[in-house]
């Protein structure tokens, strides 16, 4: 389809003309219908960028800021100061600020909690993620998608602002359980959101745009980590400030989601009839549908039992997120470990911010380039996992550039996350087994974002070389898988292009899963 104007008309289904409305079964696509009982009539001077373009300024800076907010913890307190007793897991706002200010702003002294229990508050949260991604799937294709996720995000950050004033365990126990309930709908969101919205060679940037996220939270963190560990007050606590804050703009951020993300493209307030038609049009072409209400259990059962294509990202997602896992967690402690400052170590970590950042636009940009993504995720753990981590494990305590250098790198393979997520986009058709693939997609990430702190061991301290040389293993690990997956595809698709099975109408918006449908193709 061309992206400049177009000054001849489109010729669409429209209700008024018997002749050209299509049949649309009760469990088709909710674009489908949209198309058949609309008068979509013509399109007429519609140009595709300039809708592109409004579409981005819509939905993704939203998204940036909805995962910006969640990954935020995992460098707000990211202190070196913290004892060797408290594992520190990622990706939760609540997580991370209350296990790495906890010592250095005087938590554990005020609401009373041991060591140990700092430890069962981290595991209670990630019990409950991993249990609500199933369920929050669910809901998430029976509800309006926007709506869900702004709700959700306005929870999340009531929770956050409430625990300024925690002060005791069974306050804090509990709100960790419904900030784990509410985060796990975050980014199963995003990525459902994308592939409503964008073509299969669009998705990898603006699944980088919004992963972006993690970069600039990076950033954000490491200075806001700087600037709290020079305030001190007996009457309210920095630990509560932080909290209070940034509970408070994640409400507000949650709150222009339900304002102003549409919840798909048949009914997105501030775009033309044409614009929506276009916007659904533009979309026919990936084949994996924008919208079903109905949960179909057999197309749950396909993604669980009957597709191969989801175990090998699963352990791609779980290996590649263990490293991940480790150094997001455990960076200022290992910086630290280089001989610098608590300070020092805090203002150290804004260039892994900034590697993060520009290691997501470069990988994500030449995915959406060449519509690839798997080239690049090998490419992505070669220098991260593998450069960085060696780096890492095998330079000598003297050698503080090249120790640098290694940490740095290893900020790397995070960007590999955002192609993983657009495979997902990308290769699975059928709303449910869309849903069903991303909160398995998410429970992977959790599991090795679990399993990556877990490495790092008081008995390996203060060089951690076991957890470094995991590292390496596991970054190899994600590549061979990430070579398998893509031979899959390549295998998968030769056969199909052999059967050469007659079209179906339609059949882009028939909700069919990409195996039942035999004019889908895999992107590798």
């Amino acid at each position: 389809m061309s992206s400049k104007k177009e000054n001849h008309e489109r010729k669409k289904t429209s209700a008024k003309d018997p002749e050209m409305q299509v049949s649309r079964p009760a469990d088709a696509d909710a674009a489908l219908e949209f198309m058949n009982h609309e008068n979509t009539g013509t399109i007429t001077e519609v140009d595709e960028k300039k809708l592109v373009r409004k579409i981005d300024w819509r939905i993704v800076p939203l998204m940036w800021a909805c995962y910006c907010l969640q990954y935020l913890d995992k460098t707000l307190g990211r202190s070196p100061l913290i004892p060797p007793f408290i594992q520190i897991p990622p990706n939760s706002f609540l997580i991370q600020l209350i296990v790495n200010y906890a010592n250095v702003m005087g938590l554990q002294e005020d609401t009373g909690i041991t060591g140990d229990q700092f430890s069962q508050l981290a595991l209670v949260f990630y019990v409950t993620y991993l249990a609500l991604e199933f369920p929050t799937g669910y809901l998430m294709q029976r509800l309006p998608t926007a709506k869900y996720l702004g709700a959700n995000v306005m929870l999340w950050g009531a929770m956050v602002a409430l625990t300024a004033a925690a002060n005791n365990w069974a306050a804090l126990v509990t709100l960790r359980v419904l900030l784990g309930c509410f985060e796990a709908a975050v980014a199963p969101a995003l990525i459902l959101i994308t592939s409503m919205w964008y073509k299969k060679s669009e998705q990898p940037l603006r699944v980088g745009f919004w992963y972006l996220g993690t970069g600039t939270g990076t950033i954000l963190g490491a200075l806001s980590s700087f600037g709290f560990q020079h305030y001190t007050s007996q009457s309210f606590r920095s630990w509560q400030i932080t909290f209070l804050l940034f509970g408070l703009i994640t409400i507000a951020v949650g709150l222009l989601v339900i304002v102003f993300m549409p919840d798909n493209p048949m009914t997105a307030r501030g775009l033309t009839h044409a614009e929506r038609v276009l916007a659904i049009e533009r979309v026919r072409s990936n084949q994996t549908g924008i919208e079903n209400k109905r949960f179909k259990w057999h197309q749950a059962r396909e993604c669980l039992i009957g597709d191969p294509q989801t175990w090998l990202l699963s352990l791609i997602t779980i290996a590649s997120s263990v490293p991940n896992g480790a150094v997001s967690s455990y960076q200022g402690t290992i910086i630290k470990g280089f001989g610098y400052t608590s300070k020092e170590a805090a203002l150290l970590s804004v260039p892994s911010g900034v590697v993060s950042c520009i290691s997501i636009l470069a990988s994500c940009g030449l995915g959406a380039r060449y519509d690839a993504r798997g080239p690049f995720v090998i490419v992505i753990l070669l220098v991260g996992g593998v450069l960085g981590g060696g780096l890492l494990a095998f330079s000598t305590p003297d050698n503080k550039g090249g120790l640098l250098a290694g940490n740095y790198l290893t900020n790397v393979i995070g960007s590999s996350l955002p192609l993983l997520y657009s495979y997902s986009a990308a290769n699975y058709a059928g709303h449910t087994k869309k849903v069903t693939m991303n909160a398995i997609l998410l429970m992977s990430f959790c599991l090795g974002n679990i399993i990556g702190p877990l490495t790092f061991r008081d008995a390996d301290k203060p060089g951690y070389l076991p957890a470094k040389i995991a590292i390496l293993v596991t970054s190899a690990l994600a590549c061979v898988l990430t070579g398998i997956l893509m031979a899959y595809y390549a295998w998968e698709n030769k056969r199909r292009d052999k059967l050469g099975a007659e079209h179906k109408d339609n059949s882009e918006f028939l909700d069919m899963t990409d195996r039942e449908n035999t004019d889908f193709r895999y992107r590798w």
